[in-house]
């Protein structure tokens, strides 16, 4: 069992920066697939991006390449989400995700394929 809590949401104007944590308890991330999906009032989840451990590979959406990066700590069981350059349209709330083992991207893409959510942080951008 994995227990996600996400930190790091709030207001920020356009062109800011903000950086999301998502701390996890139970067993490590070792060997599974972590990452983040949000969700706009009205609009179904969005992949954003994911990590998988093993063999270390990154996975961003389009949406998201250039400015967010995600990065992680698997000692710390920690995963986070810096987000730059912030516009409206990134505006939605944040999920942090996880599933055990390797995930290729046209699954990581998929909110179906984690078995793991939190309960998500808020993030609005103002024009």
């Amino acid at each position: 069992q994995v227990h996600l809590v996400e930190s790091g949401g709030g207001l920020v104007q356009a062109g800011g920066s903000l950086r999301l944590s998502c701390a996890a308890s139970g067993r490590t991330f070792s060997r599974d697939t972590v990452g983040w999906f949000r969700q706009a009032p009205g609009k179904e989840r969005e992949f954003v991006a994911a990590i998988s451990w093993v063999g270390d590979i990154i996975y961003y959406a389009d949406s998201a390449k250039g400015r967010f990066t995600i990065s992680g700590d698997n000692a710390k069981k920690a995963v986070y989400l810096q987000m730059n350059s912030l516009k409206p349209e990134d505006t939605a709330a944040y999920y942090c995700v996880a599933k055990g083992g390797s995930l290729p991207y046209y699954q990581a893409r998929r909110a179906a394929a984690y078995d793991y959510w939190g309960q998500g942080t808020q993030v609005t951008v103002s024009s």
